[in-house]
């Protein structure tokens, strides 16, 4: 039992000096994905900054109200964050492609993080962020909404459908229904690039 406990701390207080940036609609966001992943995340010691275009209290696709943490313009400027984020994720929604798949400085920050070695990541309907930045390589799952995939075929991406993706250091999730798999992909992640 004390091994078990032992285990159990040293795992907690591995993931506590991480961070993660979870970037979102300014409305319209998907709750699931942002619920699931903020509390994998969090529950497992990962300091979660959200921030979205506008910093304004956000609403969802099912009407849930949402203050993120700030700007996405003042991602290097969240307290208790030294340098580059452990983890950059973008959550989709149905806003994703009104204020996301534009969106000027959310590519920056994600090729910026990419070279840097973080763990990249995207659901749902932000997985045409990470195609639009150049960032995926391979297959990405088959997004479940018709705007993203006419999109993706638009971009030539390749979708498959499955759940997840991960090519290096970059995972997709298909949306609400692979959170939990998504979010498992980027603890194994995290766990791999500090051996």
């Amino acid at each position: 039992a004390f091994n078990l406990i032992f285990f159990k701390n040293k795992e907690s207080n591995y993931f506590m000096n991480k961070s993660a940036l979870v970037i979102i609609p300014k409305s319209q966001f998907c709750e699931e994905e942002l619920y699931g992943v903020r509390s994998a995340l969090g529950n497992k010691g990962v300091r979660v900054i959200v921030l979205s275009a506008s910093g304004k209290e956000a609403i969802g696709m099912r009407k849930d109200k949402f203050q993120p943490d700030g700007m996405i313009v003042d991602w290097n400027r969240q307290s208790g964050v030294q340098g580059k984020y452990n983890v950059v994720i973008v959550i989709g929604g149905k806003g994703a492609r009104k204020s996301l798949w534009d969106d000027p400085i959310v590519p920056q920050i994600l090729t910026d993080h990419h070279r840097s070695g973080s763990i990249i990541g995207a659901m749902g309907s932000a997985l045409v962020v990470l195609v639009r930045a150049s960032l995926v390589t391979g297959e990405i799952p088959l997004p479940k909404d018709a705007d993203s995939l006419k999109e993706l075929e638009i971009l030539n991406a390749v979708c498959v459908d499955v759940p997840v993706t991960l090519v290096n250091n970059v995972i997709l999730g298909r949306g609400a229904d692979s959170v939990k798999n998504f979010s498992e992909q980027i603890f194994h992640l995290i766990e791999s690039k500090e051996c």
